[in-house]
C-alpha cells in the first residue's frame, strides 16, 4: 500500500499498511460505505485473475459501485447485500478503455466492457512519468537553452489535458499537451517564470513525445513570486516581503464535552441531520440519503449530492492558453488529488478526521490521511426577537455541520464544504486559491498603465490570464419521497392599476417544468429567479407541499462561441440549472468520459430525451460559475475566492424548524433568554 503525504501529489511513499477508517471493522455497516483499502486491492486480485490482465493495464479509478436506489432505499441495518466494486482500466498496449463490475461477495467478474474511443483520467503517475518523459527529450531542451536554462531539474512541467484540437486527434492516442515553467533554485515558485510559446504533446500510452512546438522565445519574467515564510526580504521576489507581520493574539476553538457529531463507519448524525458520507476517487466527498429528524420523523432531502464536473476555460488566444479548457474532474479526478488535513491549519476546532482510500493504477489502494475533515462550527444568530416594550427577549444560535475536503489540481487549490444547519438549509460553498497560470510578455511590450488584452499584469512582464470556473453539482432530491416536482419562480411588478393602485405591489410567479425538454433553465437576477422542488405525495400544515429552494448563489455568463471546442465540450456551464428524470447511469455533467472529445456527452444531451419531470425522480444540476478576471492581489498566491449555492426549505417545516432549541447558557446560570 501507499500514501501521498500533504502536498507531495505524485510522489507516494512505501509504508506499513495503515488501518483505514473503513477498515476497522470486518464488514462495512452500510451498502453506500465506500470500498475498503483490502475491498479496494480485491477488485484488482480478481480482474487480474479472472481476465488475465498484462502488466501493460492500469487501473484509473476502483470504487464503490453504487448499489440500485431502491434497493438501498428498502435496506434495514442487519440485512445482507451484494458488495461490488467498479473500475475503469486502461490496457495502453491495446489503447482501449474498459469499465469492469467485481462482485466482492462472490468473488467473480460480472462484467468486463470496453468503451469505444473513450479517455479516462490521467493517472497520478502518468503525470509524473511525463515529466520524467519531457525532461529527457533533446528537442524540450533545446528550446529551453534558448531561454537561458541550463538545469535541466529545475523546470517543472504542467501535465495539462489535450483538449480537443481537431481531427488529427484520433481517440485511441492517450495526449497530453505539457506546458514548462522555470524555477530559478529547487522550492522556486516556478510559476513566475513561464516559458511563453512552448507546448510539448505526448501520448501517454507509447511514451512518445510527439510533438515540440516552440512559437518563438519570450524572456522569462525578471522577478521572482515566493511568497514561504522563509523566503521573505528576497530582493528578487515581486512583491517583496521583508517580513512577517506581527502575530495576532490567538483564537482558540473549544468543545469542552467534545463533538455532537456521531459517527459509525461513514454514517453520520449530528443534531436532527442524517447521512452516509461517501467518497470516489473522481468527485471526491458525496452525501448520501441526506434526511433530517422533525419531531421524530425521518424525512429524507437528498438522496445523493455531488460535484459532477469542474470546467475552467481560458479566454486568452494566445498560443500557449487557447487550447486551457480543462475538466478537472472528468480530466484528472478530484478525489485522487485530495489533500491530507491538518488540524490547526485546514480545520480548527474539534475535528473528526475519515481517510479517503484511492487507488494507484496497479490497483493497490493509496491512502489520504484525514483526507475528510467533519467538523461542527457556531453559525451566529439563528433567530432572535426582542420585544421593544418591556424588554423581554429570545435569541438562539444557530450550528452548522460542515464536511469538506480540498484538493490541488496542478496551480490552483479547491477545498468544497457542504455545510448543513440546524434549521434545514444546506449550503455548498466553494474556496478558490493556490496560484494562477501565468503567461509572459515581451519588455516594453506594454505601455505604462496598460494591461494586455486578455489578461492581467501582475509583475514584470508577467500576467495572468482571464479565466473562468464552473462548477457542476448533481442534486438527486428526495423531498419527502421520491416522485418530486420542481417549478421556477420569478418575481414581477404588477401593472399599474386596480390591483397595483399605489405603484408597490409585485407578485411571485410559479411555472412548472413538465419535461426536460423545459429543463435547461438560465439564471435572471432581474426577476429574482429560483426553482423549488417539491414533494407530489405529502402536505404541510397549511395544506401546501413541502419543499426545497434552490436559491442562486455565484453565476458567471460563458463567452465561448458556437463552434468553439469550448462550447460543444463545456455546454453544461451556459445554464444555471438543468433538470432530469434520474438514470443512475447520468452521474457526470460533461459525460461518463470528456478526455479528447470533441463534444461533451452529458447533461447538455441527457435532456433532449424530453423525459417527463411531472410527479417523477428529479435530479437537479445546478451550475456555480466563477469569473475571474486576474488582479494584482492574486499574485503570488491568490487570497481565496468564495462561491456556492444554498438549498433552503420552503414549506418543508411547519413552522421555524428551530424554535425547540435550548437557550444557550451564557455562564453563572444566565442564558439568552431574558424577561426584561
Amino acid at each position: 500500500m501507499t500514501e501521498w503525504h500533504p502536498g507531495a501529489r505524485g510522489h507516494p511513499t512505501t509504508v506499513e499498511p495503515p488501518r483505514t477508517t473503513a477498515d476497522r471493522r470486518p464488514m462495512p455497516s452500510h451498502p453506500l460505505e465506500p470500498l475498503s483499502g483490502s475491498e479496494l486491492a480485491s477488485v484488482a486480485t480478481i480482474l487480474r485473475r479472472d481476465r488475465g490482465l498484462a502488466p501493460t493495464a492500469r487501473f484509473v479509478f476502483v470504487e464503490l459501485a453504487e448499489p440500485p436506489k431502491a434497493d438501498v432505499l428498502a435496506w434495514t441495518p442487519g440485512a445482507a447485500w451484494e458488495r461490488r466494486g467498479f473500475a475503469i482500466v486502461r490496457e495502453s498496449a491495446e489503447h482501449k478503455t474498459y469499465e469492469a463490475v467485481v462482485s466482492l461477495t462472490s468473488d467473480s467478474v460480472l462484467s468486463y466492457v470496453e468503451i469505444v474511443d473513450a479517455q479516462p483520467p490521467i493517472t497520478v503517475e502518468e503525470f509524473d512519468i511525463s515529466e520524467r518523459l519531457v525532461r529527457s527529450d533533446p528537442r524540450w531542451q533545446a528550446a529551453v537553452a534558448l531561454r537561458g536554462v541550463t538545469d535541466f531539474d529545475l523546470p517543472m512541467i504542467d501535465k495539462w489535458s489535450s483538449g480537443y484540437t481537431g481531427p488529427g486527434d484520433e481517440p485511441s492516442r492517450r495526449l497530453a499537451r505539457l506546458l514548462t515553467f522555470v524555477r530559478t533554485a529547487p522550492g522556486d515558485n516556478g510559476y513566475a517564470h513561464p516559458v511563453e510559446g512552448l507546448i510539448v504533446t505526448i501520448d501517454m500510452d507509447t511514451w512518445e513525445v510527439l510533438d515540440v512546438v516552440d512559437h518563438g522565445v519570450v524572456p522569462l519574467p525578471p522577478t521572482n513570486g515566493n511568497f514561504e515564510a522563509e523566503q521573505f526580504g528576497a530582493e528578487d521576489n515581486y512583491p517583496r516581503i521583508a517580513e512577517q507581520r506581527e502575530a495576532m493574539k490567538p483564537i482558540v476553538i473549544t468543545q469542552p464535552q467534545g463533538s455532537s457529531v456521531k459517527l459509525d463507519g461513514h454514517s453520520l448524525e449530528w443534531g436532527p441531520w442524517r447521512l452516509q458520507v461517501g467518497y470516489t476517487p473522481r468527485e471526491g466527498v458525496v452525501l448520501h440519503d441526506v434526511r433530517y429528524v422533525d419531531r421524530g420523523a425521518v424525512r429524507p432531502v437528498l438522496y445523493r449530492a455531488s460535484l459532477a464536473e469542474m470546467y475552467v476555460p481560458y479566454g486568452d488566444p494566445a498560443a500557449t492558453h487557447w487550447n486551457k479548457n480543462v475538466f478537472d474532474e472528468g480530466e484528472y479526478g478530484l478525489g485522487v488529488l485530495a489533500n491530507s488535513l491538518e488540524l490547526g491549519c485546514d480545520c480548527v476546532g474539534e475535528i473528526l478526521y475519515l481517510d479517503a482510500v484511492v487507488n494507484d493504477q496497479e490497483g493497490a489502494p493509496v491512502v489520504i490521511p484525514n483526507g475528510i475533515c467533519i467538523h461542527e462550527e457556531d453559525a451566529g444568530i439563528g433567530w432572535k426577537h426582542t420585544e421593544y416594550r418591556d424588554g423581554r427577549g429570545e435569541v438562539r444560535r444557530n450550528r452548522r455541520l460542515v464536511i469538506s475536503f480540498f484538493v490541488t489540481v496542478g496551480n490552483y487549490d479547491y477545498g468544497f464544504y457542504w455545510n448543513l444547519h440546524l434549521d434545514g438549509s444546506i449550503e455548498l460553498e466553494i474556496k478558490l486559491t493556490g496560484i494562477i497560470s501565468t503567461g509572459a510578455l515581451l519588455p516594453g511590450q506594454l505601455q505604462p498603465g496598460t494591461e494586455p488584452g486578455h489578461g492581467t499584469l501582475v509583475a514584470p512582464q508577467l500576467y495572468g490570464p482571464h479565466h473562468q470556473h464552473f462548477f457542476s453539482v448533481r442534486l438527486d432530491m428526495q423531498v419527502d419521497g421520491q416522485r418530486n416536482n420542481i417549478d421556477e419562480l420569478n418575481s414581477e411588478a404588477v401593472p399599474a392599476g386596480p390591483e397595483n393602485p399605489w405603484g408597490s405591489a409585485w407578485r411571485q410567479t410559479r411555472t412548472r417544468l413538465t419535461s426536460e425538454n423545459e429543463g435547461a433553465r438560465s439564471a435572471s437576477p432581474s426577476t429574482a429567479r429560483a426553482w423549488l422542488v417539491t414533494s407530489a405525495d405529502t402536505v404541510n400544515g397549511v395544506g401546501g407541499r413541502p419543499g426545497y429552494l434552490i436559491e442562486p448563489g455565484t453565476a458567471a455568463p460563458f463567452f465561448a462561441q458556437e463552434g468553439s471546442q469550448q462550447m460543444n465540450r463545456g455546454r453544461f456551464a451556459t445554464k444555471q440549472l438543468w433538470v432530469t428524470k434520474f438514470d443512475p447511469a447520468e452521474r457526470y455533467a460533461a459525460g461518463d468520459y470528456i478526455a479528447q472529445r470533441e463534444f461533451a456527452s452529458g447533461v447538455s444531451e441527457y435532456v433532449e430525451q424530453g423525459r417527463p419531470l411531472v410527479d417523477e425522480d428529479l435530479v437537479a444540476w445546478y451550475t456555480v460559475g466563477v469569473h475571474h478576471v486576474v488582479r494584482p492581489e492574486d499574485w503570488p498566491v491568490m487570497p481565496v475566492a468564495k462561491a456556492g449555492f444554498h438549498l433552503k426549505p420552503v414549506g418543508f417545516f411547519d413552522g421555524n424548524p428551530m424554535l425547540d432549541l435550548a437557550p444557550e447558557p451564557m455562564g453563572d446560570d444566565a442564558s439568552c433568554h431574558h424577561h426584561g
